[in-house]
C-alpha cells in the first residue's frame, strides 16, 4: 500500500492521457462484440470515401446511392440495385 501511496506523487509521463484514452477505446470496443466492431469499421471506411471524394457513389457500379439511403445507412457503400444483387447471392 505504501508503495502505491508514493506513485502517486510522482509526476505522470506526457503520454499518460493519450495512454489513458487508448485503454478506454479498447475497453469500449470490447464492449461493442464483432457487430460494434464491423459497424465502427464501416463507418471509418465511409470517413475514408468522404476524405478521398468517392462517398456517395456506388462501388460498384459508380452510380450515385440515392439520399434517402445514405440517411438511413450512412456508410453504405452500395447502390440500392447492387446491393440487392450482393444480397441474393
Amino acid at each position: 500500500m505504501a508503495d502505491k501511496a508514493r506513485h502517486i506523487d510522482e509526476p505522470l509521463t506526457p503520454d499518460f492521457s493519450e495512454q489513458a484514452v487508448e485503454r478506454q477505446n479498447d475497453e469500449v470496443l470490447d464492449a461493442l462484440g464483432d457487430a460494434g466492431r464491423r459497424e465502427l469499421a464501416q463507418i471509418n471506411r465511409a470517413l475514408a470515401r468522404i476524405d478521398s471524394g468517392e462517398y456517395g457513389a456506388c462501388a460498384n457500379c459508380g452510380r450515385a446511392i440515392p439520399e434517402q439511403r445514405l440517411e438511413i445507412l450512412p456508410y453504405s457503400d452500395l447502390c440500392v440495385a447492387c446491393a440487392e444483387k450482393q444480397d441474393a447471392r
